[in-house]
């Protein structure tokens, strides 16, 4: 814990690993795009939300490169899911890694924190302009 009572673990309880909870996620969740990344995402009646990160392993035919992308967002979500926490509604989170390169952290960290913003709604309208113009809608 840190003065501001904000914790930076990402223990057990925070990862979303229920098979029922993932099929339904895929199922039935909203998502959108900011490249490299996609986020599905459902909200929930709990309290706390839950993560998962995925590669792609038709992508990244080797495990050791699946493993450092999913490290990477891992530690950008733990430093930044005090965001989350701002807003009352907890979700059940995926973020998929799309990209066919391996991105460099300081390149996957401002998007992820601009996925998490946009989740809650924080993210101004001028934000989400230049979002679709990137991603051409």
């Amino acid at each position: 814990m840190t003065d501001s009572g904000q914790s930076y673990r990402f223990p057990k309880g925070e990862k979303l690993v229920s098979k029922k909870d993932i099929e339904e996620l895929f199922k039935s969740g909203s998502s959108f795009y900011l490249r490299p990344l996609l986020v599905k995402f459902k909200a929930i009646d709990g309290d706390k939300n839950k993560a998962l990160f995925s590669v792609s392993k038709r992508n990244f035919k080797r495990a050791v490169d699946r493993n450092l992308l999913k490290r990477r967002m891992r530690e950008v979500y733990r430093l930044n899911k005090h965001l989350l926490s701002e807003s009352n509604t907890f979700y059940h989170i995926a973020f998929v890694y799309v990209d066919k390169s391996i991105v460099p952290y300081d390149q996957i960290e401002p998007k992820l924190k601009k996925l998490i913003k946009r989740l809650t709604g924080q993210a101004s309208e001028k934000d989400r302009r230049s979002e679709q113009k990137q991603s051409g809608i």
